[in-house]
C-alpha cells in the first residue's frame, strides 16, 4: 500500500493542494471551517508530512544548532534539558555539537552557522572572538549567547562577578579570614570567562574585608573531581591552612569533601565548603553552593532564539538571571584557635 499524499488529503477534504499547504503551514488565510476539514482528513488518513517537502516550502531547515563544550558536564546537561524543554513544543529539531578542543570549536564557529543549515545557533559559555563575531554575523542565522557575553548577540548571562563574591562573602561572614579558592584552569583557547569573573568576585569581597591576597590560597587545574581531590590536598597541606574553600562549581567541590574525608578533617567543624552551580546532588551532599538557573538559563536562551528567527530585534537583547546562596550544611563558623 503506497503512502498517503497531499493531494489524497486535498482530494478527501475537497479542497486544493495549496489550500492544504497553507493549513499545514499555519496560515491564517484559511477559513477556520475549511482547516477544520483539512485537518479531519489529515486525522481519517493518518497522513504524515513529507519533512524535506515541508522545509522546502516554508524555506527554512526546521532545525536548530547548539554549540556547548563537554556536554556530559552537570550544568551544560541542565542547560540542555532547558533548551530540550522549549523545543519539544516547537516544529524544530535539535542537533547538538560537543566541543573538547579548540579546533572542534573553530570548526563549528565556521561551518555550523551558515542558513542553508539551520535556522538558529544556540552557543553555550564559548565566548566569540571578534574574528569569530564576524564569521558568524555573515553566515546571516540568528544567534544567542548562554552563560558569556558579547555586545554583537542577544544573551543569557549570570553576574558570576556577583556570585563569586556571595560565595566568598558568605564565609567571610561566618568568620573565616583564612579562605582558599578553587577552580579550573583560567587559560584556556576556549575562552570561558565564568572562573575569571568568580575569582574576582572572590577577590573583591576579600580586599573590601580589608583581607590581603595569598596567592597560596588560589589553586587551578583540570575540572574533575580526581584533579580538585588533588588541589584540595595542596591547600589542606599548607602549614597554615585555608579554614574554608570557595570551589567555583560544584564538582569541584565534592573533590574537596573527598579531600577533607581522606585528612580526617570533619566538614564543616574543621573546613567550610561552599560551591557554585547547585547541581542535583548537591542537595543530596547538602553542600552549601551558590545557585544560578542553569535549566532556566537553557530555557529561556531558546525563547529568546524562537523570537529572533521570526523577527530579527533592532539591537541584542541580555537578560540576566539572578544567583542565590544556597546554604546548607557544608559552611559553618571556623573553630576558635587555642
Amino acid at each position: 500500500m503506497s503512502a498517503t499524499t497531499i493531494r489524497d488529503v486535498a482530494r478527501y477534504a475537497g479542497v486544493g493542494v495549496g489550500t492544504v499547504s497553507r493549513v499545514l503551514n499555519d496560515s491564517p488565510e484559511v477559513r477556520p471551517s475549511t482547516r477544520d476539514k483539512v485537518l479531519s482528513a489529515i486525522e481519517a488518513l493518518d497522513y504524515t508530512p513529507n519533512p524535506i517537502a515541508r522545509r522546502l516550502s516554508l524555506g527554512k531547515t526546521l532545525t536548530i544548532a547548539v554549540i556547548a563544550p563537554f556536554f556530559t558536564r552537570p550544568s551544560v546537561v541542565e542547560r540542555l534539558r532547558g533548551i530540550e524543554h522549549v523545543i519539544a513544543d516547537s516544529e524544530y529539531d535539535l542537533i547538538v555539537f560537543n566541543v573538547e578542543t579548540g579546533k572542534r570549536r573553530d570548526a563549528y564557529f565556521h561551518n555550523v552557522s551558515r542558513r542553508e543549515r539551520v535556522d538558529g545557533l544556540i552557543i553555550i559559555s564559548l565566548l566569540p572572538r571578534d574574528s569569530d563575531v564576524q564569521r558568524l554575523q555573515q553566515g546571516g542565522t540568528p544567534v544567542v549567547l548562554v552563560d558569556v557575553s558579547h555586545p554583537a548577540f542577544s544573551q543569557v548571562i549570570v553576574d558570576d562577578l556577583k556570585g563569586g563574591r556571595q560565595a566568598t562573602q558568605h564565609l567571610l561572614d561566618l568568620g573565616h579570614c583564612k579562605i582558599g579558592f578553587l577552580s579550573d584552569y583560567e587559560d584556556s583557547s576556549f575562552y570561558f570567562t565564568a572562573n575569571r569573573d568568580r575569582y574576582a568576585g572572590y577577590c573583591r569581597a576579600l580586599m573590601d574585608a580589608g583581607l590581603r591576597l595569598r596567592p597560596e590560597y588560589s589553586v587551578h587545574g583540570v575540572h574533575s573531581r580526581s584533579s580538585a581531590f588533588e588541589m584540595a590536598m595542596r591547600l589542606l597541606n599548607l602549614p597554615d591552612r585555608p579554614t574554608g574553600i570557595f570551589a567555583t562549581n560544584d564538582t569541584l567541590a565534592i573533590g574537596v569533601l573527598e579531600a577533607a574525608q581522606e585528612m580526617g578533617l570533619d566538614v564543616p567543624r574543621d573546613l567550610s565548603v561552599i560551591g557554585y552551580d547547585d547541581i542535583e546532588i548537591a542537595e543530596y551532599l547538602q553542600l552549601t553552593t551558590i545557585r544560578q538557573s542553569l535549566f532556566e538559563s537553557g530555557a529561556e536562551g531558546i525563547r529568546l532564539l524562537l523570537q529572533e528567527i521570526e523577527s530579527l530585534p533592532q539591537r541584542p537583547t541580555q537578560i540576566q538571571l539572578p544567583t542565590e546562596l544556597v546554604t546548607r550544611e557544608t559552611t559553618a563558623a571556623p573553630q576558635r584557635e587555642t
